[in-house]
């Protein structure tokens, strides 16, 4: 497969300063592994990787690919015979993780990664899922404030230094964390620059990142780039939580949109190479004259980027990159890593096997062109379930945003599904709240779907309630008024309706700032014990008739 792997695979190289420069002295070689978007994936992630065939390119095939024990082995493997390598990445290492990570607030993830040799990482907007009091724990180890010490030995933090240059704290005007980490390769020193992305505000719990700001990405990095040069410092690499869509294959770029394409291109010509991430994509890109690379997710990839550096103006010459998977059919497991799998394991998995109930076939978290999703249906009546009755709400409406569901329940064993795949559907631990809130509030939180056109975020409904949109109609004017309901009667605008939404919308998650309006709250519990009551008592479970929400136009 590694084989394989390397004949479909394409390298960039980019050409960074004239060749008579580049033979003064012989150059400094440096070879850059990178990751992103790992999301506590310490076992394979089930649907592996998805490339182009080698034998028909207008095909894909799916490659088994991840997980932490194989990883290990590759990085192992690209280090061998390079003398000046270093293993770095681009967020999102923790958050929305799977069971065994999650369950122990990403521990085991962030041990993994550095008994791998990670030494640097910019911060993704996930590493603040727990808020930022959280994320440093992370880096500097102790117990959880809350669940205590679970693990099976002492969390000691990151052996890897977190970066978040853009991520600054209002009260003194200083980053979060570390802005850079400059390290030297036979007496050449690299920069190594960490961003979030500049909407992470928007996209997590804001009392978790209260007192911080997110700042712009290229002002960020061109502000501290005279900083480096006073230091001596002309290679510069970003770690940027942030990236784009391309098209082509893992290794190829023959387009590419998005974000991180203005962001590259607002750079001052000082940057070099770009490692992103957070779109969940593969591409080895020239943008703007600089290389750009993204690794997938999941830890199905690993980055190798080749510099060569000149001792003298002591720049990078040329650079180019490959993203090599991580095939599961000819690596070996790591034996260090297997071992601390097996110790989490044996803590998580009697919790992890608890029965559930049945599915008939695979709950899906895809939307349809409404934006309803057969999962999506199921997690709202589920957590109208559990808010229902009077003393636990009196809920009669349930409302959960689609970013909250992170993966499908799949049929498999039979349909049996445990508190894993629970959990794994629903990994943040979010809190139910009900509260009060008129109809036309209820009208006005659902127009706020739409405040980024590009991404809209329609929102999962439970049962009984039901709306139509009108794509043609502006922002603000969507939602029909008059095709609001529940249980078949109009919703009432000036009527009083208890609605249950998480915490996470609760205090303005996703820009939902009317759900910050409700009154008589009520907090209840975890939404992922929400799903797995409501398994335990309608199972079997099947897909509902998608008929929730109705799209005009």
């Amino acid at each position: 497969m590694r084989l394989l792997c390397s004949l479909i695979s394409a390298a960039l190289a980019l050409s960074l300063a004239s060749p008579a420069l580049a033979q003064s002295s012989a150059p400094v070689e440096l070879r850059i592994l990178a990751i992103n978007d790992f999301h506590g994936n310490l076992r394979p992630p089930p649907g592996g990787i998805r490339i182009g065939d080698p034998e028909d390119q207008a095909k894909k095939v799916t490659v088994a690919a991840g997980g932490a024990e194989y990883m290990a082995t590759l990085v192992k493997q690209l280090r061998e015979g390079h003398k000046n390598t270093i293993f770095v990445a681009a967020g999102d290492l923790i958050g929305a993780s799977p069971f065994l990570s999650a369950m122990f607030h990403d521990e085991p993830s962030v041990e993994a990664l550095s008994m791998m040799g990670l030494a640097i990482t910019s911060a993704g907007n996930h590493e603040f899922d727990e808020g930022k009091a959280e994320l440093l724990r992370m880096q500097n180890g102790g117990c959880h404030p809350v669940d205590g010490c679970q693990g099976p030995h002492p969390f000691t933090g990151a052996k890897f230094h977190y970066l978040a240059a853009s991520t600054i704290e209002t009260a003194t005007g200083k980053s979060l964390l570390p802005p850079y980490e400059i390290r030297e390769f036979d007496g050449v020193p690299i920069a190594f620059i960490g961003l979030t992305l500049k909407g992470t505000a928007g996209i997590v719990s804001p009392a978790g990142i209260a007192g911080l700001e997110f700042r712009d990405e290229a002002e960020t990095v061109n502000a501290l780039v005279p900083q480096l040069k006073a230091r001596g410092v002309e290679a510069i690499v970003v770690l940027i939580h942030e990236g784009g869509e391309p098209t082509g294959d893992y290794n190829e770029c023959p387009g590419i949109s998005g974000p991180i394409v203005d962001i590259v291109k607002k750079f001052d010509r000082a940057v070099d190479v770009v490692v992103s991430g957070h779109t969940h994509r593969a591409y080895v890109c020239n943008v703007d004259g600089r290389l750009v690379t993204s690794g997938d997710k999941y830890g199905t990839l690993v980055t190798a980027v080749d510099l060569k550096l000149d001792p003298a103006s002591r720049d990078i010459i040329s650079a180019k990159a490959e993203n090599v998977i991580v095939a599961n059919a000819s690596l070996a497991k790591d034996p260090e890593q297997t071992a601390l799998i097996e110790a989490y394991d044996r803590l998580a998995a009697p919790i992890a096997g608890r029965p559930a109930g049945t599915i008939t076939q695979t709950l899906s978290r895809v939307p349809n062109q409404a934006g309803e999703s057969a999962l999506g249906d199921i997690i709202a009546d589920a957590q109208l379930a559990a808010t229902k009755e009077a003393k636990n709400g009196g809920a009669v409406i349930a409302l959960t945003n689609p970013g909250g569901i992170r993966t499908d329940i799949t049929f498999k064993d039979d349909g049996k599904v445990t508190f894993g795949d629970v959990f794994a559907s629903q990994p943040f631990r979010n809190l139910l709240v009900t509260q009060a809130l008129t109809g036309a509030q209820l009208k006005d939180m659902l127009e706020q779907q739409w405040l980024d056109p590009k991404r809209p975020r329609i929102l999962q409904v439970s049962r009984g309630f039901g709306y139509a949109w009108d794509a043609s109609k502006p922002f603000g004017e969507r939602v029909l008024a008059d095709r609001m309901t529940l249980d078949g009667k109009p919703i009432d605008p000036a009527a009083s309706y208890r609605v249950t939404v998480n915490d996470y919308l609760a205090s303005g998650g996703d820009g939902f700032t009317v759900a910050k309006e409700g009154t008589a709250r009520q907090v209840s519990i975890y939404d992922a014990d929400a799903l797995f009551a409501y398994f335990k008592a309608a199972s079997p479970v099947s897909p509902l008739a998608s008929m929730r929400i109705m799209r005009l136009n």
